[in-house]
C-alpha cells in the first residue's frame, strides 16, 4: 500500500489550497473540509498523512447545491485571489473541489470545474485546486465561461491562481449560515464565553458609556476577567469589538438605555452590579428586569432560536426531558452542519469519532462530554438558565455527564 501515493493526491491538494485560502497566521475567517478526508484511507491503495489530516481539520458535511464541496469557507480573500472586488463587506463564502493524481490516472479537473460551479447557487465564489501540471487550456477556458476560479498547485506545495473568480450574490441556507455563524465574532469555534453569567456581559455596554476607563469601571464593579467580558459581549453582539475605540451595537445601545431609564446612571446601575457579585441566584428571578433584557440579548445570538424552536418541537413530540445526546441528534437530523459547529468540538479525532466518513452522526461519542464545544454546553447553556429559558444550568465538558444534561424549556408551549 502507498503512502499518499503521489505528493499531489486530492487531500494534498487540498491541505495545500487550504493554506492559501486560509492560512493559520490569519486570525479572520473559518473553514471546514468534507467528512471524506478525515478517514485514514484515502483510495483503496492509499492512505492519508497524519500531517495532511490535521492541515484539512475540523471536518463537517455541508451541503450546497446538489452536492459536498471538499471545502467551505468564510474569509476576505487576497486581492489576487478575485477577479473584481467583493461584494458589500461581508467576507465571500468559499467553495472548493480539490483533484489530484491518483496511481492510476490523472486529476479530472474539467469534472471539478462543473462541479464547483454547481454550488454558486450557494456560495459567493467557487474554485477547482489541481496539481498545476494538470491545467490545460482548455480547462482554463471552461473555468471562465463558468466564472470558476482555479487554484494550481504546484509539487513544492505553492498555490497560484491561474484563474480568479468573480463574487457573485447567492442565496442563504441553514447549510451555509453554519460555516457564517462560526466566522462571526458570534461563532464558538476555537473559542469561549469566558464567563457563565450575563450580567457580566450586560455590564460592558455600560462601561464603555461610563466617563472613566472602561477596564478600570469593569474591574471596580463587576469582574476582573475584563478581556472574558469583552470577547462575551462581542459574541452576544452588544459591542463591535474591532474598531477602536470599541464601538456599542444598536443592542448595547438598548442596554444603556435601559439602565439609564430605570436608574438615573449607568453609575447608579453598576452599583447594584457590585451588590449582585458572587450570587448563584438565577438572574431572572434575582433582578426580573434586567431578566428580561437578559433574554432579549440572549435571543438576539444566533443559536437561541434554532434551540428555542427545536425544543419546542421536541416537546411536542412527547420528548419533555430531553438530554443533551438526544438534542444533538434530533437537531442534526433538521440542521446538519449547524449542529455539528454549534455542539461538537472542531480536533479532528472529535469529528473523526462524532462523524463517519459519508458525514452520519454516530450516537457512541456523543455520550462523552469531551466531544463538546464549552461555549455552548456550558456558558451559553448558564446564560439561557439565567434567562429563565432552559431549567438547569450548564456545566464544563470535563464535569458533563451528556446522558443526564437535561435540555428542557422552562416554558413550553
Amino acid at each position: 500500500m502507498a503512502s499518499a501515493a503521489s505528493p499531489l493526491s486530492e487531500p494534498r491538494v487540498l491541505a495545500h489550497a487550504k493554506r492559501r485560502l486560509f492560512p493559520d497566521d490569519a486570525d479572520d475567517g473559518y473553514a471546514v473540509v468534507d467528512t471524506q478526508f478525515s478517514s485514514e484511507q484515502w483510495l483503496a491503495t492509499e492512505s492519508i498523512d497524519s500531517d495532511v489530516t490535521d492541515e484539512l481539520a475540523p471536518f463537517n458535511h455541508v451541503q450546497i447545491g446538489s452536492g459536498y464541496p471538499d471545502l467551505v469557507g468564510v474569509r476576505l480573500l487576497d486581492d489576487e485571489l478575485l477577479a473584481v472586488d467583493r461584494l458589500g463587506d461581508d467576507p465571500p463564502l468559499v467553495v472548493v473541489e480539490a483533484k489530484g493524481h491518483t496511481n492510476r490516472t490523472d486529476a479530472d479537473i474539467e469534472r471539478g470545474i462543473v462541479q464547483a460551479y454547481d454550488r454558486l447557487h450557494e456560495a459567493n465564489a467557487a474554485y477547482v485546486a489541481a496539481p498545476a501540471d494538470t491545467v490545460s487550456q482548455s480547462a482554463r477556458t471552461l473555468a471562465r465561461e463558468l466564472n470558476v476560479g482555479i487554484l494550481g498547485v504546484n509539487s513544492d506545495g505553492d498555490v497560484d491562481a491561474v484563474e480568479a473568480p468573480r463574487v457573485v450574490g447567492n442565496r442563504t441556507t441553514t447549510e451555509t449560515t453554519a460555516i457564517r455563524f462560526q466566522a462571526s465574532a458570534q461563532g464558538v469555534a476555537g473559542k469561549s464565553f469566558g464567563l457563565n453569567h450575563p450580567k457580566n456581559y450586560l455590564a460592558y455596554p455600560l462601561a464603555v458609556y461610563h466617563r472613566r476607563e472602561t477596564e478600570q469601571v469593569l474591574a471596580e464593579y463587576v469582574v476582573r476577567a475584563v478581556s472574558d467580558t469583552r470577547t462575551g459581549a462581542a459574541f452576544l453582539n452588544l459591542i463591535d469589538d474591532q474598531p477602536t475605540p470599541t464601538r456599542l451595537t444598536p443592542l448595547g445601545r438598548e442596554v444603556v438605555r435601559f439602565a439609564l431609564r430605570e436608574y438615573g446612571s449607568v453609575e447608579a446601575a453598576l452599583e447594584v452590579f457590585d451588590d449582585w457579585k458572587r450570587s448563584r441566584e438565577r438572574f431572572c428571578d434575582l433582578a426580573p428586569k434586567w431578566g428580561m433584557l437578559t433574554r432579549r440579548v440572549v435571543y438576539d445570538y444566533p443559536a437561541t432560536q434554532l434551540l428555542v424552536e427545536e425544543l419546542q418541537h421536541m416537546h411536542e413530540d412527547g420528548i419533555t426531558e430531553p438530554a443533551l445526546p438526544d438534542v444533538v441528534e434530533y437537531l442534526h437530523e433538521l440542521h446538519p452542519s449547524f449542529t455539528v459547529e454549534l455542539f461538537v468540538r472542531g480536533d479532528d479525532d472529535v469529528r473523526s469519532r462524532v462523524l463517519n466518513a459519508d458525514g452520519e452522526l454516530q450516537r457512541e461519542p456523543l455520550t462523552e462530554g469531551d466531544v463538546y464545544h464549552s461555549p455552548t454546553v456550558f456558558q451559553l447553556k448558564a446564560m439561557l438558565y439565567h434567562a429563565g429559558i432552559l431549567t438547569s444550568r450548564g456545566a464544563e465538558p470535563s464535569n458533563l455527564t451528556p446522558p443526564t444534561d437535561i435540555w428542557a424549556l422552562r416554558e413550553s408551549m
